[in-house]
């Protein structure tokens, strides 16, 4: 999701709420300790040089259970966040701390921010010599699917 469409979702919200993909929730009392960019550049498997650059927000639980971080605060530090580090509408990604630190695309079900599990792929499947994956189907699935009439069926009369 774009940093924009957050702010969008931002001036409408009564509350800010993140989901995790367990369909938790971070607690209410949790901090917004980062607004930044994070780039990455790197090389693939298949030697492709490449670019990565997203916005970040991380956030953090406290023991202070009284703290709310309310729509319009947290406006403002993306605000700070456009102005001082010249931050462009780019992907947000962010970061919580689970077992580790966990990095998740965000999502927004029209009253919560949902958090929504990254994975690796690699990049340069064409080059690396990994097949596609095939798709699997179930035997009910060959048999209505089947175009060639002239195959027996259960019940067909043809045996």
């Amino acid at each position: 999701m774009k940093l924009s469409v957050i702010k969008q979702h931002l001036q409408d919200a009564e509350s800010v709420n993140f989901r995790l993909p367990d369909g938790t929730f971070v607690p209410e009392h949790f901090h917004v300790t980062e607004v930044g960019i994070i780039i990455k550049d790197f090389i693939d498997c298949g030697g492709t040089v490449r670019h990565e650059k997203v916005a970040n927000f991380q956030l953090w639980n406290a023991n202070d259970n009284d703290h709310r971080l309310k729509a319009g605060k947290l406006l403002k530090i993306i605000a700070l966040s456009e102005k001082v580090l010249g931050m462009e509408d780019m992907e947000v990604e962010v970061e919580y701390q689970s077992e580790t630190i966990g990095k998740y695309d965000i999502d927004f079900d029209g009253s919560n921010f949902l958090l929504l599990a990254k994975h690796t792929a690699c990049l340069a499947s064409d080059k690396c010599g990994i097949p596609q994956e095939k798709k699997k189907l179930a035997m009910v699935e060959l048999s209505s699917s089947s175009s060639d009439k002239s195959c027996c069926t259960p019940g067909g009369g043809c045996c």
